[in-house]
């Protein structure tokens, strides 16, 4: 009797404690996503976020905010809120923190991933790697938790003119990138003109037509935003891939339980695989079909270039030799980024990737 006794007392003992804990958590934690909702972007976070609230019972609630809302449309503020605590967590993209995290750049040094068999086994090398986690470290650095990877995509180009088949196409054009210096470098260096505008003030910008074109992942953003509306063209050239990261405010971090935190940690991978899959749906070896048809989040859009091509686009796929072009012709910007990135970090991943071939 003595002993059902002290068993009961323990179990609310322990009780007593999850709901102390539960009750010093707030009502709800902001996620900074930089796209809107039905991005692919967007609905990783919501994965995420939904995630992480089920399998707490709905200690940890955790909402998205899309559109940049939460930095009033000034997507490279992000790491700053989200060190300051002004955002809980963010899905981050290494493009916007770049400006303030040098290390980040690398992986939109041009072509530098693409130029490989696999680029999609390259990338996860990466991260898998000691490049990987000298991008984690960096980011650490700077006061946030690092929590997972997972992927926007490679960034693919969309034209009112074109096509573009050889660097000598680009001349002139004035194309939308985020404003990021590694960005107005790459396609200065292929001789258009870059103009840097946030991607909130980006559609203004393709409807009055100020600019001629922009670079975004196809099935993360170019499809969902339906680019077609104002590009005939694709070029489908994979200069570089955006990875994307989930973070949170490292006093938010350490105030959760030992145990939400790994629950937290298990659905961010779960988020990354997700992530990718979205991603890389129609342009890997059927491996992201495989994984969406089993967890039943297949999207309307399986076959990204059938959609493209149905909605009157021209779609311009690059030949490894295209590629090599390409390469060649930003051969002087990655040589000037190794030096800011840290010629260490990117050796790093020059081996993680060779030894993933």
């Amino acid at each position: 009797m003595k002993h059902l006794f002290g068993k009961a007392l323990f179990t609310l003992a322990c009780a007593g404690l999850m709901t102390a804990v539960s009750a010093a958590y707030k009502a709800e934690y902001k996620l900074s996503v930089v796209p809107g909702a039905t991005s692919g972007w967007g609905q990783t976070a919501t994965f995420f976020a939904d995630c992480v609230r089920n399998k707490t019972d709905g200690r940890v609630n955790i909402k998205p905010y899309f559109g940049a809302q939460l930095m009033a449309g000034k997507q490279t503020s992000e790491l700053l809120l989200v060190r300051r605590g002004a955002i809980d967590f963010a899905l981050a993209s290494t493009i916007n923190w770049s400006p303030q995290i040098k290390e980040l750049n690398l992986t939109a040094l041009p072509f530098f991933v693409a130029n490989n068999p696999n680029r999609y086994k390259a990338m996860d090398a990466i991260e898998a790697g000691k490049s990987g986690k000298m991008l984690q470290d960096a980011i650490e650095k700077t006061g946030v938790k690092f929590i997972g990877w997972s992927e926007n995509g490679f960034r693919e180009l969309t034209t009112s003119k074109g096509p573009i088949n050889k660097p000598e196409d680009m001349k002139g054009m004035k194309l939308r990138v985020c404003g990021t210096p590694i960005f107005v470098d790459i396609f200065t260096a292929l001789g258009a003109n870059p103009q840097a505008i946030n991607w909130s003030e980006a559609v203004t910008g393709f409807q009055q037509g100020i600019v001629d074109g922009q670079e975004n992942p196809t099935n993360g953003i170019n499809i969902p935003m339906k680019m077609w509306t104002w590009h005939k063209h694709m070029t489908d050239w994979h200069y570089m891939i955006d990875p994307l990261f989930l973070t949170a405010n490292k006093k938010v971090w350490d105030g959760f339980s030992k145990e939400d935190q790994k629950i937290i940690l298990e659905c961010a991978a779960e988020a990354e695989l997700y992530g990718k899959a979205l991603s890389r749906l129609g342009f890997d070896n059927g491996e992201a079909l495989a994984y969406l048809q089993k967890i039943g989040k297949v999207p309307a859009v399986s076959d990204p270039n059938a959609e493209l091509k149905k909605n009157g686009m021209e779609v311009t796929s690059f030949t490894p030799e295209q590629i090599q072009a390409f390469y060649k012709a930003t051969q002087q910007v990655r040589d000037n980024w190794t030096k800011k990135i840290g010629p260490e970090l990117v050796k790093a991943a020059e081996a993680d990737m060779k030894a993933a071939q």
